[in-house]
């Protein structure tokens, strides 16, 4: 199956694309903003580098076409501080991916560290969050919770890729090519 194109024919794996479809339905999607894309994405985070080391921002959001009108995905990137600490949110499902990924039916994200010779002025290790959240998706196209988990997680995976692909994070920020779906 070839990648789902989103967020402005911004391409995602075939498997976050089979995901996206449990998770709304649907493989019909209309973008919104003018720049919507991984790569507009990273350069918001650049421009942030200037300034802070922490902050956050969108990367994209992208509508269902069809009977769905106030539904929507939404993609989000946040630089934090350090390596995660404490204990997630109980409603959260902790997965083997990056520094740590979380997943639930209705959301996930992972966070990844990036040594990049490609952000000027950048300390040795950014640590990057990708966040995936759906919004008022209809009941009729919900799945099982673990599936839905396993559904975020996958797209989750596959903007974190693209976004430490895009940085030029070194070894793709961790990440391997296909997603771990595994519990810690």
């Amino acid at each position: 199956m070839a990648p789902t194109e989103l967020c402005g024919g911004e391409a995602v794996s075939a498997e976050a694309g089979e995901a996206l479809k449990v998770i709304t339905g649907t493989t019909r999607f209309e973008g919104w903003s003018d720049y919507p894309t991984v790569a507009h994405g990273a350069q918001e985070l650049r421009k942030r580098l200037t300034f802070a080391v922490v902050g956050d921002g969108d990367v994209c959001r992208f509508f269902p076409l069809g009977d769905m009108p106030d539904s929507h995905f939404r993609v989000t990137w946040e630089l934090v501080e350090g390596a995660p600490t404490g204990e997630p949110d109980p409603k959260f499902t902790e997965l083997a991916m990056g520094e740590r990924a979380l997943t639930a039916r209705d959301a996930a994200f992972l966070q990844f560290a990036c040594r990049s010779e490609g952000i000027a002025e950048s300390p040795s290790v950014l640590h990057i969050q990708i966040g995936v959240e759906n919004w008022a998706f209809p009941k009729r196209f919900r799945a099982d919770p673990k599936i839905l988990e396993n559904a975020h997680a996958t797209v989750a995976h596959s903007f974190s890729l693209a976004m430490a692909k895009e940085l030029g994070c070194e070894n793709d920020g961790g990440l391997a090519a296909r997603p771990s779906l595994d519990p810690v």
